[in-house]
């Protein structure tokens, strides 16, 4: 054998053993079964859309979401986030017209359906609005693992502090990933496709 060839055929006889290794391993404790599943992300809810309509979780069945979760009154992280979904739609030409897109409120008590109507005139016509009472808005903050807290400000305003990704959903409304949105509109269009 030459000098060269037998380190190689010794690493590839460690890995192959390794692997067998770990797979009896597994095989004897049971397999993956004592595992705990990491947590549902999405659920139920009932919530109502800028227009007045009533938008549910069954209302994503069918077409790839994309869910953000923010206020009105949000100084940079929303309007910033909104413009580049708005990016992507239009970045996605008529293809856009087969995905949801959706901002979730996390301030019930400002975000009325006339001030979602009002705030998202400015962003992509396809972005809809999504608000309720602030009951309906705590379970779909819970559904979807979002934290959101208000917070006071010193002139007796306040602002809230909340999870600020964009959740990517398939045509069944189940959990895909995080969308990664900072990137060019194109790029993150394309990452969209296999979901349609």
């Amino acid at each position: 054998m030459e000098r060269t060839t037998r380190p190689l055929v010794v690493i590839g006889a460690f890995s192959a053993s390794l692997v067998v290794g770990l797979v009896l391993m597994l095989w004897v404790m049971g397999g993956l079964r004592h595992v705990t599943a990491p947590a549902a992300i999405g659920g139920p809810f009932q919530l109502t859309d800028q227009t007045g309509q009533t938008v549910t979780d069954k209302s994503m069945q069918g077409r790839p979401s994309l869910i953000f979760f923010g206020f009105t009154h949000c100084p940079d992280v929303c309007p910033t986030t909104l413009f580049e979904i708005s990016e992507v739609l239009k970045a996605m030409g008529e293809d856009a017209d087969r995905v949801n897109a959706y901002y979730i409120s996390v301030d019930p008590e400002r975000d009325t359906q006339a001030a979602m109507k009002e705030y998202l005139s400015s962003f992509d016509p396809r972005l809809k609005g999504l608000t309720g009472n602030a009951e309906e808005i705590a379970k779909v903050l819970s559904e979807y693992r979002v934290y959101a807290k208000k917070v006071p400000l010193k002139d007796g305003d306040y602002t809230m502090d909340h999870t600020a990704l964009v959740y990517l959903m398939d045509r069944d409304g189940k959990f895909v990933s995080p969308f990664n949105i900072n990137r060019k509109p194109e790029d993150a269009a394309s990452d969209l496709k296999p979901y349609l």
